[in-house]
């Protein structure tokens, strides 16, 4: 099979010769850069001063090109969008050293110059003229995002002022989107995963907008959850425009990329934690079932394209909801939060929605463990998870920095590649 058969029959629940594999399909299923940067190098894949490109600043996640993707057999490829998390584009690429020593290439606009305290401080859209929107600090790995609230006047409160970044998708961004969905669905035979604009309802990693100059409305994280229980009203019409224009831009979309792309990035609000929930079962299905079901239905209705929710923790309570809300993955399936054990997963769902993830620990096993335990989990979780068929390998999440090289490819050695 080819990796694009063997992930088309996994979302269908269908028999593969060999579980499909993920790495840097989704922003939520890569590594860091200075794990890329390692696994390249182990595989002898280093060429003399190409050093690895960071693709996705925010989470200083590393670019997975087409050497690294055959080398490992991976079965997916990203469609990536025109700009990333920062709001400016990945282009004009540029030498910088990470904290930890990896040379790496990051973006024109990219900010490299340290604060006097040795911080790293990024700008929206690249525009210091107006206040930073992300700060790594010194010796970090990491952007954390620096909240721009206004003092909040209730009288003054408008749901648009919420929705300024779900604008409609250009025409220069949708002939990039056309073009390089075509040029990977002529140029690979693997599964083209795409993140759609706009479509995720209160994800938390949104909410502070680092890509806008100057935010409105709520935009603090405390203030948002807090939000969706003392302005729920003000909430349920944030969703309600931004659903207006998601389907629009849904619209746009498919005249551009068509059933190229196989599987959409729909939602990544987290809504559970490692020990608890965010929200209760009747709190989702009133507050963002509604929302989530009207895009998965124009999905179903339009396009070939399978609908990934993502959601980190314990989520299982939530799960029978975003069944409901016609999700046809769930991503990244955290199995050491409450309640998440994959015998009771596949149990309950395996039938009716595909695990793409929960491969092996990220938190404990991969980092920390020994090779000998990374292969033991990864079989294991091979073992359960494809039981019923619905099932794409993935870490639980990105691989984080400072995990260990040899334990990534005894990963891939349990998967059965020669690495």
């Amino acid at each position: 099979m080819t990796g694009r058969e063997r992930v088309l029959k996994a979302l269908n629940y269908k028999k593969v010769d060999r579980v499909p594999v993920d790495l840097g399909g989704t922003f939520t299923s890569g590594a860091h850069v200075s794990v890329i940067a390692n696994l390249r190098q182990a595989l002898g894949l280093d060429k003399p001063g190409e050093p690895v490109r960071v693709s996705e600043p925010g989470q200083m996640l590393g670019e997975v090109t087409a050497d690294l993707r055959e080398a490992l057999g991976i079965d997916v490829v990203n469609l990536p969008g025109p700009k990333n998390s920062f709001g400016f584009e990945n282009a004009d690429w540029k030498p910088w050293r990470t904290f930890d020593g990896t040379e790496v290439l990051v973006p024109g606009k990219f900010n490299t110059e340290p604060e006097p305290n040795g911080d790293i401080l990024q700008y929206p859209q690249g525009d210091k003229t107006v206040p930073a929107s992300a700060r790594m600090p010194k010796g970090g790995f990491y952007f954390d995002a620096i909240v721009r609230q206004k003092p909040i006047d209730e009288t003054k409160l408008n749901p648009a002022d919420n929705l300024e970044e779900f604008g409609l998708v250009s025409d220069k961004d949708l002939k990039f989107y056309e073009k390089q969905a075509s040029e990977l669905y002529e140029n690979t035979d693997l599964a083209i995963a795409a993140a759609l604009p706009g479509t995720a309802f209160g994800d938390i990693a949104r909410v502070p907008a680092v890509g806008l100059k100057d935010p409105k409305g709520i935009r603090d994280i405390e203030e948002w959850y807090i939000s969706t229980i003392s302005r729920r009203e003000y909430i349920k019409e944030v969703f309600a425009g931004q659903v207006e224009i998601a389907i629009k831009n849904l619209e746009r979309m498919y005249q551009a990329v068509g059933n190229k792309v196989h599987v959409v990035f729909v939602d990544g609000a987290d809504l559970a934690a490692q020990n608890t929930l965010f929200c209760g079962p009747e709190t989702y299905r009133e507050l963002y079932l509604p929302f989530s079901r009207k895009i998965n239905d124009w999905i179903g209705a339009n396009t070939e394209w399978k609908s990934m929710k993502h959601c980190c923790g314990g989520c299982e309570p939530l799960i029978e909801g975003f069944i409901e809300a016609g999700f046809d993955i769930l991503n990244p399936v955290q199995t050491s939060a409450r309640g998440m054990a994959p015998e009771l997963l596949v149990e309950k769902y395996g039938d009716r929605i595909v695990f793409w993830g929960g491969g092996v620990d990220t938190q404990q096993t991969l980092p920390f463990g020994k090779p000998g335990e990374v292969r033991r989990q990864v079989a294991e979780r091979v073992r359960i998870f494809s039981r019923k068929n619905g099932f794409v390998f993935n870490t639980i999440h990105n691989i984080q920095c400072n995990t260990p090289v040899e334990n990534v490819l005894a990963m891939f050695e349990a998967l059965g590649r020669k690495v």
